[in-house]
């Protein structure tokens, strides 16, 4: 058995998890009212959302919500990216610091949690187990093991009282982010979090993926480019998944690979995408560079984490399908229409407004219509969508949340793109996309 590798414990009750909330709001508070003394001892009058998101305050709530983990992180997560159109720059950087990995759990604690799972006594069943956890997130922690048999596999524990706290802990990250005063009422977060509620109990019931990866696994399992672990049921429980253990090195590590090799990993990846629409209608959502590692004794990219796998509805599948198509011939009528269907944007939003969507969605498409190779590392496309939203979000004052399956396919996409421009990659997207035009 491997050392212990020091951790925190994760808050597991309810009261613990609150009164870590209670024993923030009571820092932030004392450091509102010194900073606002000081302010009016000068003569100037102080903002209330100036006062709450200083630097120091930024970090104690970015700290806070990461020990806890769980909901409190993962809608960090969540909110940063599909919502980080309106978000301020000083909450983007609570959230964009809940993307990073969290601390392990202590050593006693992990073992408490697998003796309620594979019961007492567990370790003298497992020829290895190491400790030290080889990945660390939002909802659980991953460990290497070996079987008796000598089977290696990757076992990943979710935290303790995760899944009894999931309302609890969105609700009070909700109202952290209110609070600030820098998003408007009327802005439909509740949307964004409803979704996101749902999607954390699906993630925190470890049966449901080890059946939602066994599931897509077999969609792609004769792929030349992609390989999934196979999931190990005797030792999956609601709370432990056991799968097979496959190495391989973080996607990143293909900055140095040549051209072809980046270019051929990226096309695979964007095929997939599509694939994944309109084919499987079965989406894993999470864009996280993590759930992708590539080895190089086989050139084949590793699938990982299909806790986030979520089913498209044949009427999405169909109109994200016909957007495509108008979006290749450059018809922004017909983009119009599929987006108003689809519930992208509403009848009562102006004309202004509507324009405004349609051509943010035929510049998202821009690659499908290159007769060659798109460039990605070359291309400004993020920054013109991330400007383009912006300008739609305030200059426009467009406050709509999109259905939760857009937010979704669009949070994957923007993913792909964010690790295409970082591979610097060159994708032949209308080849790609050309089977379903």
């Amino acid at each position: 058995m491997a050392n212990e590798k020091p951790g925190k414990r994760v808050p597991a009750g309810r009261l613990a998890r609150v009164g870590r909330l209670g024993a923030l709001a009571g820092r932030i508070a004392s450091s509102v009212v010194t900073q606002g003394a000081g302010q009016w001892m000068r003569g100037e009058r102080p903002q209330l959302s100036s006062l709450l998101l200083t630097p120091a305050n930024i970090t104690r709530i970015a700290n806070q919500l990461a020990t806890m983990r769980g909901a409190a992180m993962k809608i960090g997560q969540l909110i940063s990216m599909d919502g980080g159109d309106f978000l301020p720059p000083e909450l983007a950087e609570i959230l964009a610091r809940l993307r990073e990995d969290a601390e392990p759990m202590p050593k006693a604690q992990l073992i408490n949690v697998l003796d309620r799972n594979w019961g007492e006594g567990w370790q003298d069943t497992l020829l290895y187990f190491s400790f030290a956890p080889v990945a660390a997130a939002s909802i659980g922690q991953v460990h290497k093991t070996i079987t008796m048999d000598g089977e290696t596999l990757a076992v990943k524990v979710q935290y303790p009282g995760v899944k009894e706290r999931i309302d609890a802990d969105v609700d009070n990250v909700s109202s952290l982010i209110r609070l600030s005063g820098l998003i408007p009422k009327d802005v439909a977060l509740n949307t964004i979090l409803d979704d996101a509620k749902a999607q954390l109990h699906q993630e925190a019931d470890y049966q449901r993926e080890a059946k939602m990866l066994t599931r897509y696994q077999a969609l792609c399992g004769d792929s030349d480019l992609f390989i999934t672990p196979s999931v190990y049921p005797a030792l999956t429980t609601e709370t432990v998944l056991a799968m097979t253990y496959l190495n391989g090195d973080p996607i990143e590590s293909l900055q140095s690979a040549d051209q072809a090799t980046r270019n051929t990993v990226m096309t695979g990846l964007m095929r997939l995408f599509f694939q994944e629409v309109f084919d499987f209608r079965l989406l894993q959502s999470d864009p996280n560079l993590a759930n992708y590692r590539y080895q190089r004794d086989t050139g084949k990219v590793i699938l990982l984490d299909f806790g986030a796998t979520r089913e498209i509805p044949p009427s999405v599948s169909e109109g994200y399908r016909t957007l495509l198509q108008a979006a290749s011939r450059n018809d922004p009528e017909l983009m119009r229409k599929t987006a108003l269907e689809l519930g992208l944007m509403l009848e009562t939003h102006t004309q202004r407004q509507q324009d405004a969507v349609v051509e943010m969605g035929l510049t998202a498409c821009e690659a499908v219509r290159s007769d060659t190779p798109y460039d990605f590392g070359q291309t400004e496309l993020l920054m013109r969508l991330h400007n383009m939203g912006m300008s739609l979000t305030y200059e426009h004052n467009f406050w709509h949340v999109p259905p939760a399956d857009a937010l979704f396919i669009h949070r994957k996409l923007g993913g792909l793109y964010l690790l295409a421009k970082r591979l610097d990659a060159q994708v032949d997207m209308q080849a790609v996309a050309s089977p379903w035009l």
